[in-house]
């Protein structure tokens, strides 16, 4: 049963219980099938629950009905016993969550007609449906938090959870590798910077007297990948983070079909379309174009970076204060440190951009490259340097060289084991009514035998 409990678990904490526009398609014949306190959760909350894990692209787990029932129940009672501690939600957190989610369909689905026609509502009906499942979200959220907030670790439990897995079973690694950079990228000179400005003006004009349309000349001209085949076209909204300020600022100063002027983002320069406006939300086009930087630049920042690299050498400045004062990276934020898609800073070879291979094979741990001149996949050119910390060899799962993994793995576990323990205590003290039709889930039988026996009484 607690193997079940952690699955379920780690589906409620994954956040994989998300309600998507699907939730707004009622399941024919839909009905209550359990009940905790005064939550309810109805046979279409499980079936949405699997349509939205394999609309992501993952796999269900076995027997995925009895899983997702029980990660509803968990959530309920998470939620019951969250308001009885009087936890809160901030309005504004939630508002946050729903946009995002908006956001996140219109992109998918083509904006917000588009969302509209498949899900059968309107964009306010959906973050009205969204607004109490988000809730009971981070309710429940919070309180697995308070639940597990002074959980810790030894290295001994840590030993002890890595003897205990089989020999056989134990993960096997790729060649890992530890991977710092600093980068420099020189700034075009201005005759380079007005020669580029004016040829966006120019671009502007062929435009503005309908000559051209915008997209065809963002598809001609310009240099952003991400965009040049949709004609330079983005959703924005006001909210996000990941976009250029400027870039963003201009796109929300726009009316309707305006062309901005020429704008400076750290991308390069652009002239910015506004195609439609809805409030916080903005389609736009824009023609990206890079000032090249020129081989005087280049020696001047490879320079700079040779001398950044002697000192580290030398041992007479610290890596960490070499990315602070040297480098442009965005990765300077992260300690300079390459990091992987689970944020962790030891990567495999696939996941390092390859043109950094060749240079990362000729290099022994503790060593730098020589300074060297790249481009970004967004066509902007740089120079850098690579330093390569720890690198491992292919192999199985080990205590010494995958200690913070393991702990990481068996914290997770020892966490669990409190949640199915704390559950376990209190089962009791809930209504609980859970639909006969899932006695077969060995899973659930906890649930169904304290609701047999609150139901008996």
């Amino acid at each position: 049963m607690k193997k079940e409990f952690l699955l379920a678990m780690g589906l409620l904490a994954a956040g994989t219980l998300q309600y998507s526009y699907g939730q707004t398609k009622k399941v024919v014949g839909d009905r209550i099938i359990a009940k905790v306190g005064d939550r309810i959760i109805l046979q279409s909350d499980i079936a949405n629950a699997k349509a939205d894990i394999q609309r992501n692209g993952g796999e269900l787990p076995a027997n995925p009905d009895c899983l997702l029932m029980e990660g509803e129940l968990i959530k309920k009672a998470l939620v019951l016993q969250a308001e009885k501690d009087s936890l809160k939600v901030e309005d504004a957190d939630i508002e946050a969550q729903i946009d995002s989610r908006i956001r996140y369909f219109m992109q998918n689905y083509g904006g917000r007609e588009a969302l509209e026609e498949i899900a059968g509502r309107t964009i306010y009906q959906m973050k009205e449906d969204f607004r109490k499942p988000i809730r009971e979200q981070e309710l429940a959220n919070k309180m697995r938090a308070k639940i597990l907030e002074a959980v810790r670790i030894t290295p001994n439990e840590v030993k002890d959870y890595f003897n205990s897995i089989p020999k056989d079973s134990l993960p096997f690694y790729e060649a890992e590798l530890e991977i710092g950079q600093i980068v420099i990228f020189p700034k075009a000179n201005r005759d380079v910077e007005s020669y580029t400005a004016k040829r966006l003006n120019d671009i502007r004009k062929q435009i503005e007297s309908g000559q051209r349309r915008f997209d065809q000349m963002a598809k001609a001209y310009s240099e952003d990948p991400g965009s040049k085949e949709t004609g330079g076209q983005y959703n924005l909204n006001r909210a996000d983070k990941f976009w250029d300020p400027v870039f963003l600022s201009t796109a929300f100063k726009l009316k309707e079909g305006q062309i901005s002027n020429v704008v400076k983002s750290k991308f390069g320069m652009h002239i910015i379309q506004c195609v439609s406006r809805n409030g916080d939300d903005a389609v736009v086009r824009h023609i990206l174009l890079i000032p090249p930087v020129t081989e005087d630049e280049l020696s001047a920042a490879k320079a700079r970076l040779d001398s950044a690299r002697a000192k580290l050498i030398a041992g007479t400045i610290k890596w960490n204060e070499a990315v602070s004062s040297y480098s442009d990276d965005e990765d300077k934020f992260s300690g300079g440190w390459v990091l992987g898609p689970d944020q962790s800073s030891m990567v495999t070879y696939d996941q390092v951009d390859k043109s950094l291979i060749p240079v990362l094979k000729s290099l022994k741990p503790g060593q730098y490259s020589q300074p060297e001149v790249f481009t970004t996949e967004q066509g902007k050119q740089g120079v850098r340097f690579v330093y390569l910390r720890t690198r491992t060899d292919p192999h199985r799962e080990d205590l010494t060289l995958d200690y913070n993994k393991i702990a990481a793995r068996a914290l997770e576990e020892k966490k669990q084991n409190i949640l199915s323990d704390w559950f376990a205590q209190r089962l009791g003290s809930y209504y609980l009514f859970v639909d006969p039709n899932y006695s077969y889930c060995d899973a659930l039988k906890p649930w169904l035998e304290a609701s047999a026996k609150r139901n008996a009484k």
